[in-house]
């Protein structure tokens, strides 16, 4: 019986040994250094980000071919891709518009600011030792504030009594809407290619997160 009971105590020592070891990943974004006094005050909440079904996962997913994919169950996220969307945006805007003032929406509970990204991924196509691919679209939407919205209200009370057309009213409000272009939503559609530089995962994850850098960009753009 010891025996037995030694040897069943080395199976499954042995098994636990034989299980390969999960990895973990996240994504970098830009770090952020300290601002002066005198930087930007622009306040920008990043979020809510949406994934495709078959990424909003735990596990890494790898674009095989056109048509066929494979999960990872040993490589998984540290948190969640998602997350680390939102995380890293917020980080690389922080870098580009010179301010501390940019959160994840996923993170923060900050109410008060003056632009929120929304950011809808429309794909990522990940290939090892070969490239990534990240296909996003974002919204900048501004935050009207509470005198803005009166005068908007006013003129087109302003434009009812009067008796002007619905097409007059409209007219009136658009004048206030396009009085500046930060007053209106601006959208826009970053496509990026990123090489990987090997054939591992980690390569494909710092790929990843160069790819974002880019989109960044393309945001932090439209924000100046």
């Amino acid at each position: 019986m010891r025996v037995l009971l030694t040897l069943a105590f080395l199976a499954i020592v042995l098994s636990a040994c034989s299980s390969p070891k999960t990895s973990y990943y996240t994504l970098s974004g830009s770090p952020v250094s300290p601002a002066p006094v005198t930087s930007n005050q622009t306040r920008v909440m990043v979020g809510p980000v949406t994934l495709p079904e078959q990424l909003d996962q735990p596990l890494l997913v790898v674009q095989n071919s056109s048509n066929q994919v494979s999960v990872f169950e040993y490589h998984r996220w540290a948190g969640s891709l998602k997350g680390d969307v939102g995380r890293v945006i917020a980080a690389n805007l922080a870098s580009e518009l010179g301010t501390p003032n940019v959160w994840n929406y996923s993170q923060s509970t900050q109410t008060q600011y003056d632009y929120q990204v929304l950011i809808d991924v429309q794909s990522l196509d990940s290939r090892l030792g070969e490239a990534v691919v990240f296909d996003v679209s974002w919204t900048i939407k501004p935050t009207i504030s509470k005198s803005e919205e009166v005068a908007s209200n006013g003129a087109k009370n302003k434009a009812v009594v009067a008796g002007k057309s619905s097409a007059a009213e409209n007219a009136a409000s658009s004048a206030i809407t396009n009085a500046s272009p930060k007053t209106r939503n601006v959208s826009g559609r970053s496509l990026v290619r990123e090489p990987v530089s090997n054939a591992g995962i980690e390569a494909l994850v710092a790929a990843q997160s160069r790819a974002l850098t880019k989109v960044s960009q393309d945001i932090a753009k439209s924000l100046n």
